[in-house]
């Protein structure tokens, strides 16, 4: 009996899934046996350690002796600095069952290279509930997320904050400041209009999500409204799965003006009234702009009902080191 061409079609796709399926198990398990593998690693150099030999620092003779015999006996993957990684591992991962299955040797290699154990316990907890593959985690390490965000807190909130990573329940915890775009390569002093900003956040629209953050779903951009006869267009439209609300972002590639806020605070009272169906909450705006008054911005925003908030965006990467110190004294201080 000859087979249908939808048949056929739906016998190739299965057997496709099949394979497809088989693959990522048997890289699951691969990833599984190889973290367990650098673990265990890792705990005979510690133990070799504790009978009184030689310490194993970066630059000692075991490292190197290890590194050259594993090479021969083993072949390739046995660096100094791969050796070392897994001694890194089994000190800071000490009991196993801590080590999660859902990350990457690449994802752990790299969370060991976070000094700071409150920021590389933050990370790990992220990556796991975001689902983050090794680069999008290594490129909010890179953007100093952790920092950011526990500059608006105090000692408990970072100290959550790195127990159990981000998840906002309020207007404040969906804003970051200030929002860092290195990804669309822009060189440090660019000359860019508004509309080009927002053409290339839309054309790194996954880059540019994942700096949002948790939550945020996209939904227009130059979303028309009509008042009077006028027209206005918002730059960008998201919808939060978790707050449930709309959250609108206008961008200016300038310091903000009082009269941005304004606008923001129409275009928030239109989507109350206009947009917004039951079971959504109120609005939130944010206005993303190269620089901004703090003092402005709050005379700007004092008495409003709505939930305006405004933000600095910057086109490198920030000073953590910078950012790292002022954690410290949050923690030290509070």
């Amino acid at each position: 009996m000859k087979l249908t061409k939808s048949k056929y079609n739906e016998l190739l796709h299965n057997i496709g899934s099949t394979l497809q399926k088989a693959r990522e198990n048997a890289l699951r398990a691969i990833n599984t046996e190889l973290v367990k593998a650098n673990w265990e690693t890792g705990r005979h150099i510690v133990e070799y350690e504790q009978h009184g030999k030689e310490k194993a620092d970066y630059g000692s003779a075991l490292l190197k002796s290890l590194a050259k015999d594993l090479k021969i006996k083993y072949g390739k993957g046995f660096s100094k600095s791969n050796i070392y990684l897994c001694r890194q591992f089994y000190i800071k991962y000490p009991i196993f069952q801590t080590v999660s299955g859902k990350l990457s040797w690449s994802h752990y290699a790299e969370l060991l290279t976070v000094s700071d154990d409150l920021a590389r316990s933050f990370y790990e907890k992220q990556a796991i509930k975001e689902n983050w593959g090794f680069r999008e985690m290594k490129r909010q390490i890179d953007s100093a997320l952790f920092q950011r965000l526990a500059l608006s807190k105090n000692k408990k909130g970072v100290l959550t904050l790195a127990e159990k990573g981000h998840e906002p329940k309020t207007a404040k915890d969906a804003v970051k400041d200030p929002y860092i775009f290195e990804f669309l390569e822009l060189q440090k002093h660019s000359i860019i209009k508004e509309r080009g900003l927002e053409k290339k956040l839309i054309d790194n629209l996954q880059k540019f999500l994942l700096e949002l953050g948790k939550g945020f779903s996209f939904v227009s951009r130059q979303f028309k409204i009509t008042i009077d006869n006028e027209h206005n267009f918002i730059d960008l439209v998201f919808y939060h799965r978790i707050l449930k609300c709309f959250i609108l972002i206008d961008l200016k590639t300038r310091k903000v003006k009082h009269q941005d806020i304004g606008q923001m605070n129409l275009y928030l009272n239109y989507f109350k009234e206009e947009e917004n169906t039951e079971g959504d909450h109120e609005p939130i705006g944010i206005i993303i702009a190269a620089d901004k008054h703090d003092f402005l911005v709050k005379y700007a925003t004092g008495g409003l009902s709505n939930k305006i908030f405004v933000s600095k965006y910057q086109l490198y990467l920030p000073d953590q080191k910078m950012l790292e110190e002022k954690v410290k004294e949050i923690i030290n201080n509070d």
